[in-house]
């Protein structure tokens, strides 16, 4: 089964070549069937230079240029039209992910024959490093606030790091979110819908370079929407949109 990786890279000259370096380096090692693809954000500094020469040493890598709109959620619904792979993941640029998680992601998805699998950094197993403390505590409240509104177990619905087959992909379009919102947007949806899924836990470690895309302050309302789509759905949506009817 061929994976794909979506990395959506806006101003991440800083970062972005050892990502793929390590990335690779590990999904080489496993000799799983694989391609990278790098969505430039129109960034403005040297990223697209350092995806070029990336690109010369490693042979699956795929540059694509999201010429606009740019925003995270566009990067990452560009880079979601553009794999080939039978499975999607979805990593930061920016070396947060652990490649190693995405292979156990991976296995677990085969062994398993589900839909999707989650990373959980809360989950006895998950571990994070320099995890600023408001948006902790902010992550914390949201994803409770989740849980309970949907009755579900999974705490870390907002955690980008995610894997999903190509039909759960289908029957999640279209795709609403914009900017990191997409985030909590994918597996909701894939829950509502009734997506099989597993949740494995995986690391964070901040970022040590570069500066972080998400503001908070920017992102609340933006959040709530989704939430309040995916739980009208679930309530008045009748099944219609449910795996196995789109």
């Amino acid at each position: 089964m061929k994976l794909s990786v979506v990395i959506p890279a806006h101003n991440e000259e800083g970062s972005i070549s050892e990502t793929l370096d390590n990335l690779f380096a590990v999904l080489s090692k496993e000799n799983i069937e694989h391609e990278i693809v790098v969505v430039d954000d129109n960034s403005r500094d040297n990223t697209a230079n350092v995806l070029i020469e990336s690109a010369k040493t490693i042979p699956t890598l795929r540059i694509v240029t999201n010429r606009g709109p740019n925003g995270f959620g566009y990067a990452v619904r560009c880079g979601l039209e553009n794999f080939s792979g039978d499975c999607v993941a979805i990593m930061m640029a920016d070396l947060s992910d652990d490649p190693d998680d995405l292979v156990r992601f991976y296995r677990q998805m085969i062994s398993g024959n589900f839909d999707c699998v989650f990373g959980s950094r809360w989950m006895r197993g998950g571990k994070v490093y320099d995890y600023p403390l408001l948006k902790k505590i902010l992550n914390r409240i949201f994803n409770t606030m989740v849980q309970v509104m949907f009755r579900i177990r999974y705490n870390d619905m907002t955690n980008a790091f995610k894997l999903y087959n190509r039909k759960t992909i289908d029957g999640l379009k279209p795709f609403l979110s914009p900017h990191f919102n997409l985030t909590l947007e994918l597996p909701l949806k894939a829950i509502v819908r009734g997506y099989s899924y597993s949740v494995v836990p995986n690391s964070w470690r901040n970022r040590k370079q570069g500066e972080s895309k998400l503001k908070i302050k920017e992102m609340g309302s933006r959040y709530f929407f989704i939430l309040l789509y995916c739980l009208i759905e679930k309530r008045f949506g009748k099944g219609d949109f449910s795996k196995g009817k789109i």
